[in-house]
C-alpha cells in the first residue's frame, strides 16, 4: 500500500471540470497574421494533471474558489495548455499513445508484450516508485484500439496518487480533470495474470481502459494558475 499523505483531489485539485471553449490551444504569429492552433474543446487533461502535480510541488493548493475555467488567453489558460504540450513530450510521447493503441492486450507467441503486461509490469513499478517517494504520478490512459491517428484524442491523462494491493487486487488511486474534486475515482485491477487479457475497470464508467503508462514529469512553478482572468 502507498498513499501521499494529505493528497486529496477535493483539496488539492483543480476545482473546474475539463470542459472548455472552442478556442486555439496556441496563437502562432506569422507573416500572413495570427494562426490559431488546436482546440482546447478537445480537452486539456494533461495539462490540468500536471498543473496539479506543480502545485503539489509548490506547497500549494488550487485556487478554492475557482469551479469555472479560466479565461482563454489567461495566464492560467496559457499555464495549463503549455503543460498539456509539456505532458505529449513532442514527438514521442504522442507515438507511445499510438503504438499501445495498436498493441493486443494480451501476450502473443511472438511480438511485443500486450497492453495488459505493460501496464503490470512495467508501469505499477514506477507508478509505485513515484507515489512511494511522495510524488504525484502523471498516467496517460489507453481507451481505444485503432490504427487511425485521429482517434488519438479519444485517450486520457490522470494524476495518481495512491495504490493499493490487497491479494490479487491492485487499485489506484487518481485525479481526474473530468471529475473534479472527487476523492473515490479509482482504477482497479487482477494483477496476477499480466500476460492475459486484464479488465482494468474505471470507477466513473467513462472510460474503457485497455491499459496505461508513466508520463514523465519536471515540475514548473504554478504562480499563473492564480491568475484566471485576462488582463483588460
Amino acid at each position: 500500500m502507498g498513499a501521499i499523505p494529505g493528497f486529496r483531489p477535493s483539496t488539492h485539485g483543480l476545482h473546474y471540470v475539463n470542459h472548455w471553449p472552442d478556442v486555439p490551444d496556441l496563437k502562432v504569429a506569422t507573416p500572413f497574421g495570427t494562426i490559431g492552433l488546436g482546440s482546447a474543446s478537445n480537452g486539456l487533461c494533461g495539462g490540468m494533471a500536471f498543473a496539479v502535480a506543480d502545485l503539489w510541488a509548490a506547497g500549494q493548493t488550487a485556487p478554492p474558489a475557482s469551479t469555472t475555467t479560466p479565461q482563454p488567453d489567461s495566464p492560467a489558460f496559457d499555464f495549463i495548455v503549455s503543460r498539456l504540450f509539456d505532458s505529449f513530450h513532442l514527438p514521442a510521447g504522442v507515438a507511445q499513445y499510438y503504438e499501445w493503441m495498436n498493441l493486443p492486450t494480451h501476450d502473443l507467441w511472438i511480438g511485443p508484450d500486450g497492453t495488459s503486461h505493460r501496464t503490470i509490469v512495467q508501469e505499477m513499478p514506477t507508478l509505485r516508485t513515484s507515489i512511494d517517494a511522495g510524488h504525484p504520478c502523471p498516467l496517460g490512459i489507453v481507451t481505444i484500439h485503432s490504427a487511425n491517428p485521429a482517434d488519438l484524442g479519444h485517450n486520457h491523462q490522470i494524476l495518481a496518487y495512491g495504490y493499493t494491493d490487497d491479494g490479487s487486487v491492485t487499485t489506484v488511486q487518481v485525479y481526474d480533470p473530468n471529475h473534479p474534486d472527487r476523492d473515490d475515482v479509482v482504477i482497479t485491477f487482477d494483477h496476477t495474470k499480466p500476460k492475459d487479457t486484464t479488465a482494468f475497470r474505471y470507477s466513473t464508467g467513462d472510460h474503457t481502459v485497455l491499459g496505461f503508462f508513466t508520463v514523465g514529469y519536471s515540475a514548473k512553478d504554478p504562480s499563473p494558475l492564480f491568475q484566471e482572468t485576462t488582463a483588460m
